[in-house]
């Protein structure tokens, strides 16, 4: 799922803004794509909700664990789900791991900030000497590399902080699809603007961390520190994982003679709306994994559309990724249109030329994405 070249999209970025403008999508409103985006969506919920779990239980319980090879079990381990984890008869955790990397490594946003602060790497300490008083060895380790049981605690930061901004996700998503099968959802722009709603409703939905330590609560991410569910874990994840994204193995060399990966990070365009959807399916793609959870809960109505394609199910994969792509830039328009200076419907004409400038930022960061193809 990654683009193996980038060649520009000429295309007139004043249609897709003055689209917005008019109250459209970026996504054309068709009866198809109503299905596809939907349909994907109420998979995706579905798999988002486990991997939001996942993510949490990891942060609540396995912090600071330097082998924790039953992390993925939630807490109920049993050989019979040892051996469907072993069969890969499960979830694919990884893929909500390689997100989470994926924002740690690009950072931005206000949970980058704190846990690179003073008072991050003080709570840090308070909680590996509270998790270790009994143990003489670690306090060494501790001392001879400073940073390194700290870096573990910001990774179960991410962990966390991934994992509150999926919850919000996951029911956004699934209520998204309990909507449509009550007709109440008819349209793309219907779509945008549910999950503009509810991102507008949880934008200031406090993102916190605590660990319990025998009988006591030690707060790594205290309510004191401010962080919100928009600005500090949506706008970074978007960042991190729709635009930015990492180069996957196999597709463009590493090696730095080839210059086919650009040493500056913010150049990146290897994530979900750039990506080309036909590698999805080849070893070491991790989006692959996702296509591969939400195969297990695609709707019937959405996997019939796919069975009446000219290769059926021999591409599912493939196709699935590409109604995924389709629901992204759903998102990324309730985005845009939930993070406008102004209102969309104002008449003040300094108001409406910062909404233009907005917008045509964020086109001109999409001119080589896939949303020409998905137009045609």
């Amino acid at each position: 799922m990654v683009s193996l070249t980038k060649k520009p999209v000429n295309y007139q970025l004043n249609e897709y803004i003055e689209r917005l403008e008019s109250g459209g999508t970026l996504l054309p409103d068709t009866p198809q794509n109503l299905l596809e985006v939907v349909g994907i969506l109420k998979s995706y919920g579905v798999v988002l909700d486990n991997y939001s779990n996942i993510l949490n239980y990891m942060a609540r319980e396995q912090y600071l664990v330097f082998f924790p090879f039953f992390k993925y079990f939630n807490g109920d381990f049993s050989f019979k789900k040892l051996f469907r984890h072993l069969w890969h008869n499960r979830i694919n955790f990884e893929y909500a791991e390689y997100c989470m990397r994926a924002m740690l490594w690009h950072g931005g946003g206000g949970l980058d900030t704190y846990l690179e602060s003073k008072e991050f790497k003080e709570r840090a300490q308070t909680v590996i000497k509270a998790k270790f008083k009994n143990n003489p060895l670690i306090p060494l380790l501790n001392q001879l590399f400073p940073d390194f049981l700290t870096e573990q605690l910001r990774v179960s930061a991410y962990n966390t902080g991934l994992g509150q901004f999926w919850r919000v996700m996951a029911d956004i998503f699934l209520s998204l699809s309990d909507l449509y099968d009550l007709g109440k959802i008819k349209s793309i722009p219907d779509v945008v603007e549910h999950v503009k709603a509810g991102l507008v409703a949880d934008a200031n939905r406090p993102i916190t961390y605590s660990v319990r330590i025998q009988d006591k609560v030690y707060e790594i991410i205290p309510p004191s520190v401010g962080l919100t569910f928009l600005a500090d874990t949506a706008i970074p994840y978007v960042e991190a994982v729709f635009f930015r994204g990492t180069p996957f193995h196999g597709t463009v060399s590493y090696n730095a003679q080839a210059y086919q990966i650009s040493p500056d990070q913010s150049r990146f365009q290897y994530g979900a709306l750039y990506a080309d959807p036909l590698p999805t399916g080849g070893a070491g793609i991790p989006p692959t994994l996702l296509m591969q959870d939400m195969s297990h809960f695609v709707p019937s109505y959405l996997h019939e559309i796919y069975q009446r394609s000219i290769r059926g199910e021999d591409d599912l994969l493939v196709q699935i990724c590409m109604s995924f792509q389709k629901s992204m830039f759903c998102v990324t328009n309730a985005a845009i249109l939930g993070l406008l200076p102004f209102a969309l419907d104002s008449q003040d004409l300094d108001e409406q030329k910062a909404n233009r400038v907005f917008l045509k930022k964020w086109m001109e960061r999409l001119q080589t994405s896939r949303l020409y193809e998905l137009n045609k």
